[in-house]
């Protein structure tokens, strides 16, 4: 006994060594056949992480797990993905591994995917991302690879059960405009695959998204199916025996088969729902808006059925007869006061021919009453899959408020108003895309009445008192239009070209309007900026969202309109423009004003320009006449003329300017300083100082005593400025402050940083003692036609500026101009006295004597030439040197006469 235990326990421990060496001597080799198997049979780019062998996760079967694998497609769809998956297992018996794939192929027991995407792409021409297979000459590969005879394969799947978990995959067909987006999928399946004929049960879970030919049919719906299908092989052929699904809380049952042939696919497949319950009808509706059925009351019917036959290939479809249908029905959500009723639902979807084209949609009939309020429509779409026709008719009336009373849609914008309508369309979509209005035909009218839209956004709901529109084959005319919101109100009138491709094809809405206003509130219509989150954070999250208070005005992307407005009052931020005429042309995210003119701060304003905002932040573009405005209201209410000349604040009075600016706008649409750009050139009309508003002002008349600012002569002054990069530089000008002319130049920054020059042109006079020396060699006439420059730097801020005054270089500057005078006067006398005795030489007179008789016979001393011409000399040495020459001199002159 002892020796049967432990050849047992040797013999379990044998097989056990073998079990945990196996993964590494079989490792290689099924990584190297599955490579052989992808370079053999796909053209495609195949990648894995890691590959791992186990002898004892599914014991006895052996287990090989492929983990992060991704399938790149070549051309045509070179580097999209066509799958990719976190972790692909396969089991397969144990002996499988020992098998030479060339001649005898490995069976397959079970397969199992884990977190896959599958990306299905078929172009406009018809190219399909997942044919990837290599072309072969043997007629053998062409069998299905399920197929037990696929003897040519290195694979043969032998599955007893396969599952699918939490993997997606998208459709998309651009050659019939086809999207097919399922998620969350999660199937397995139990059969026996190596049978001729088995059945195959399986269970789907998965969210479903279907669009079609740019109509979305259905929008993330829960999707569950049970099935049962019998598998013939040999024939490609897939028969559901017992079935049942739900689209939402739809359940449907199904049955017929769809088997593969050459061509394409054989399809006879019938569908119905099980009941006629017309709660079926609301389980439709997606999971977001239908919340509860439970304890809903509901009357009538409702049934889907339907039928798919033919063959689908390259040039065919199925035929379809698919009708739903509802009579007289009603329903009432318990919570809610008010019920629907009066329900008629006659919706056919034919294909008679198997021509995709001869598709069609016919709406005999959709009814439905709220209270006293009836509305229906019906029509048909027709050629759905080429140039869709459309024709259809609207008519009833509908309180908008009704709707939340009788669905619990919990809308964030609650409805309210009442709709009106009696119309009738008809056109193809390709006039729509092509903006061929005049092939739109509609007539009748419509109406909107106490329509009021709410939004955590607006600070104020819009309110629509009054909106009627009549419809016309081209055109939809705007007869009425009136609303208010916050302190705004409105009245226009127009016409809009194109609703119908603003509607059925998201083009931009395009229209002529005139708008009137008493009062335009820009503010009413700031939009409060939200920012995504993912956690509730008080009074400041509304709906998922955070609103951080930062408000801004956007330029609706859809629109592309021209308005011409005429408003007695406009109020943006703290600005008000009185008997303000327009026009704006909105397109592209773009205002293109122009002209614009409106009274403001007393006097009158003209705009041109632009503004965007469809590349991030808003621009501007623009040039702004004022016309005798008031200069001290204007410079406290307008951030932009702050910037531009800050020592306006302590100006009263009127001036012209015209601006020519450029830059960035901030979230209240307000210009962002440091980014403009432009030129300006201003005019004062009039113009009084008040030192004491500007702190430069004031320490300059504290500085230069011998000015008096109350003497600042501003009237009529002109002036031109440049700015860039926060910068702005004054071009050269002159005013006068009474008998002093003021020369300017330099700039400033916008955070008013200074860098100006000043040059006054003063009269000597007013330097007062520190010239009086200077001054006394002057007559009185000279002194006071004498004036000099006396240079002034301006620094610092205009709130703290520094104020330099530089006397030295005035005192030298007269000094040079003295002396100057008194050289002339010098050269003068010179030239006077040679003037006379070279007269008297040309003239044939003898020179004079020292004496002369007078009139009476006496004679007197006359001075002779070399003394007068000594006389000269000395006078100039003595205005050139100064007094103590002069002096000098004086004693010497003396010392010769008593000599």
């Amino acid at each position: 006994m002892k020796k049967i235990l432990k050849i047992t326990g040797v013999t379990v421990l044998v097989l056990a060594i073998l079990l945990a060496l196996a993964p590494m001597l079989f490792k290689g080799k099924i990584e190297d056949l599955v490579k052989k198997t992808i370079n053999n049979n796909v053209n495609a780019q195949v990648e894995w992480a890691d590959l791992d062998l186990s002898l004892f996760r599914s014991f006895p079967d052996a287990t090989v797990v492929i983990n992060d694998f991704t399938v790149i497609n070549n051309a045509p769809f070179a580097g999209d993905t066509l799958a990719s998956g976190k972790r692909l297992q396969i089991d397969m018996g144990v002996m499988q591994l020992f098998k030479n794939a060339s001649d005898d192929p490995i069976s397959v027991d079970a397969l199992k995917l884990d977190e896959a995407l599958v990306n299905i792409k078929i172009d406009s021409v018809g190219n399909a991302n997942y044919d990837i297979a290599k072309e072969t000459n043997d007629s053998a590969s062409a069998k299905p690879v399920l197929s037990r005879e696929t003897a040519s394969k290195p694979f043969v799947f032998d599955l007893q059960q396969y599952e699918i978990t939490d993997s997606k995959i998208n459709y998309q067909d651009e050659s019939n405009k086809t999207y097919l987006k399922l998620t969350e999928v999660n199937h397995e399946g139990q059969g026996d695959f190596s049978a001729v004929s088995s059945d195959l049960d399986t269970e789907t879970t998965a969210k479903v998204s279907f669009d079609y030919d740019g109509i979305n049919y259905l929008d993330n719906h829960d999707l569950d199916l049970t099935a049962v299908i019998q598998m013939d092989l040999e024939n490609q052929k897939y028969t559901f025996k017992e079935n049942s699904g739900h689209i939402n809380a739809l359940p449907l049952t199904f049955d017929g088969f769809v088997q593969v042939i050459e061509e394409g696919s054989d399809i006879d497949l019938s569908f119905q729902t099980p009941d006629s319950d017309f709660k079926n009808f609301l389980a439709v509706i997606p999971k977001t808006y239908a919340k509860n059925l439970d304890g809903v009351e509901t009357s009538g019917d409702f049934r889907v059925s339907g039928k798919i036959s033919g063959k689908a290939t390259e040039t065919t479809i199925p035929q379809l007869d698919i009708e739903i249908l509802s009579n007289n029905a009603s329903f009432n959500y318990p919570q809610l006061p008010k019920r629907m009723d009066n329900i008629d639902i006659d919706v056919k979807i034919k294909n008679e021919t198997g021509n995709a084209d001869d598709t069609y949609i016919a709406i005999n009939a959709l009814k439905f009453r709220i209270d006293d309020d009836i509305f229906q429509a019906n029509g048909t779409l027709r050629n759905l899959t080429a140039n869709m026709l459309v024709n259809l008719a609207i008519k009833g009336a509908l309180d908008l408020k009704s709707i939340e009373q009788v669905y619990p849609l919990n809308l964030d914008t609650p409805l309210q108003g009442r709709l009106v309508a009696d119309v009738t369309t008809a056109f193809d979509m390709n006039s729509v895309e092509k903006q061929q209005y005049q092939n739109i035909k509609s007539n009748g009218t419509a109406s909107l009445s106490n329509f009021e839209y709410k939004t955590p956004e607006l600070p104020n709901p819009i309110k629509i008192s009054n909106a009627n529109v009549k419809f016309n084959p081209g055109t939809i005319t705007l007869n009425e239009f009136t609303a208010t919101s916050g302190k705004t109100d409105m009245n226009a009138t127009g016409s809009i070209e194109n609703l119908i491709p603003f509607i059925m094809s998201k083009e931009d809405l395009k229209g002529r309007f005139n708008v009137k206003s008493k009062v335009f509130n820009l503010n009413d219509f700031a939009v409060a900026e939200t920012k995504p989150t993912t956690k509730s954070s008080g009074s400041g999250t509304i709906n998922g969202t955070n609103t951080t208070g930062e408000k801004s005005v956007k330029i609706p992307d859809f629109l592309d309109a021209s308005l011409s407005f005429q408003a007695d009052k406009v109020i943006y931020d703290n600005l008000e423009l009185t008997n303000a005429k327009g026009t704006v042309a909105i397109a592209n995210e773009e205002a293109q004003i122009s002209g614009l003119n409106s009274g403001i701060f007393g006097g009158d304003a003209g705009l041109s320009g632009n503004v965007k905002t469809r590349d991030g932040k808003p621009t501007f573009d623009m040039t702004l006449d004022l016309s005798s405005i008031d200069i001290d209201r204007s410079f406290k209410e307008l951030d932009m003329l702050k910037g531009l000349a800050p020592v306006a604040k302590a100006l009263q009075g009127a001036f012209n300017t015209r601006i020519n600016l450029k830059g960035q706008l901030d979230e209240n649409f307000s210009p962002i300083l440091s980014t403009i750009a432009g030129d300006a050139f201003a005019q004062i009309l009039t113009a009084q100082v008040n030192p004491e508003q500007m702190p430069l002002l004031a320490q300059l008349d504290s500085k230069l005593d011998f000015i008096n600012l109350n003497d600042l002569n501003l009237d009529k002054l002109k002036t031109t400025l440049t700015f860039n990069n926060g910068q702005v530089q004054v071009n050269p000008f002159d005013f006068k402050v009474k008998d002093i002319v003021v020369n300017v130049s330099g700039g400033h920054s916008f955070e008013n940083v200074m860098n100006y020059n000043l040059k006054l042109d003063i009269p000597a006079k007013y330097l007062g003692s520190d010239v009086s020396g200077l001054l006394s060699k002057l007559t009185a006439e000279e002194k006071e036609n004498l004036s000099v420059n006396l240079p002034v730097s301006l620094g610092g801020s205009f709130a703290s500026p520094q104020v330099s005054l530089n006397t030295q270089s005035a005192i030298s500057s007269l000094t040079t101009k003295i002396v100057d005078i008194q050289k002339q006067r010098a050269k003068d006398q010179v030239e006077d006295k040679l003037d006379d005795i070279l007269g008297g030489i040309l003239g044939g007179n003898k020179p004079k004597d020292s004496t002369a008789t007078q009139g009476n016979g006496q004679t007197t001393d006359k001075p002779k030439t070399d003394e007068v011409i000594k006389d000269v000399a000395t006078d100039i040495l003595g205005g050139l040197f100064g007094k103590k020459k002069k002096k000098e001199t004086a004693g010497a002159k003396k010392d010769s006469v008593n000599n």
